[in-house]
């Protein structure tokens, strides 16, 4: 186990036997690809790796980084603003920094639910199960699941978190199991059942498995495939649309 892996709260030897074990296309990808390694990030609280999350949201991350630069010269000794700071911190200040309207609203309601206690601390973090931790976080505005599952991964190292609306599992689970089409990430979900207990550890090679591909190869992965309707939800559908235009023409006749 290499010190990047120390701090996980799993054993990882015992992860990728067992996965190696339920999944012959996974054992294959874990057999020809560098060993797991999840660089956990510094400990910083929820706080300040939301705020850093919504700085980044939607730009280039050369951008972002200037932008979370300026908003940390706001706070004190190199650090972000305290949730006290940043609530008394005045709009034009957070513009000057390069925020948009709605993150500014966003980082003042982070700030405000980690004042509340809504948003936890590190250690309470710690010892929250996923879907809590979950239900909390997305409370924010402008926090979706995928940054909160970013959270769970990278900062607290949990074993069992899939990410199915990111783009590059979705496509490495494609290039692993040699699908033209992308997983939905309800089948997605679905599928990663024979994963769990370790559905990280499965996600970080389905990370690798597009890396290895190359964009020229990923780029040609399909969306998923739109399911076709029955028979007799189709004629049910045309019955409604049929309905629809005639009660249409109806009420254009009686304006007439």
């Amino acid at each position: 186990m290499t010190a990047r892996t120390k701090s996980l709260g799993f054993d990882l030897d015992e992860a990728t036997k067992w996965l190696a074990a339920r999944d012959e296309r996974l054992k294959e990808l874990i057999d020809a690809t560098a060993g797991f390694q999840l660089v956990l990030d510094d400990a910083r609280s929820p706080y300040e790796a939301l705020l850093q999350s919504i700085t980044y949201q939607s730009i280039s991350g050369k951008a972002a980084a200037t932008i979370f630069g300026r908003v940390r010269a706001l706070g004190d000794n190199g650090r972000v603003p305290t949730p006290q700071q940043m609530l008394k911190l005045r709009t034009p200040a957070l513009r000057t920094a390069g925020l948009s309207n709605a993150k500014i609203l966003a980082m003042k309601d982070l700030a405000h639910k980690t004042l509340a206690g809504v948003v936890p601390t590190l250690a309470q973090a710690r010892a929250l199960p996923d879907d809590e931790l979950v239900a909390r976080l997305v409370s924010v505005r402008g926090i979706g699941v995928w940054s909160v599952e970013m959270f769970l991964i990278f900062r607290l190292g949990r074993p069992d978190v899939l990410p199915v609306h990111d783009l590059g599992v979705r496509k490495g689970w494609s290039v692993t199991y040699g699908k033209k089409h992308m997983p939905t990430p309800k089948e997605l979900l679905a599928f990663g059942e024979r994963w769990r207990p370790y559905r990280t550890v499965a996600s970080w090679y389905m990370w690798r498995a597009f890396e290895r591909a190359g964009y020229a190869a990923t780029n040609k992965i399909r969306p998923p495939k739109a399911r076709r309707q029955r028979p007799v939800v189709q004629a049910r559908a045309a019955a409604l649309r049929r309905k629809r235009s005639r009660l249409a023409v109806g009420q254009n006749s009686s304006i007439l």
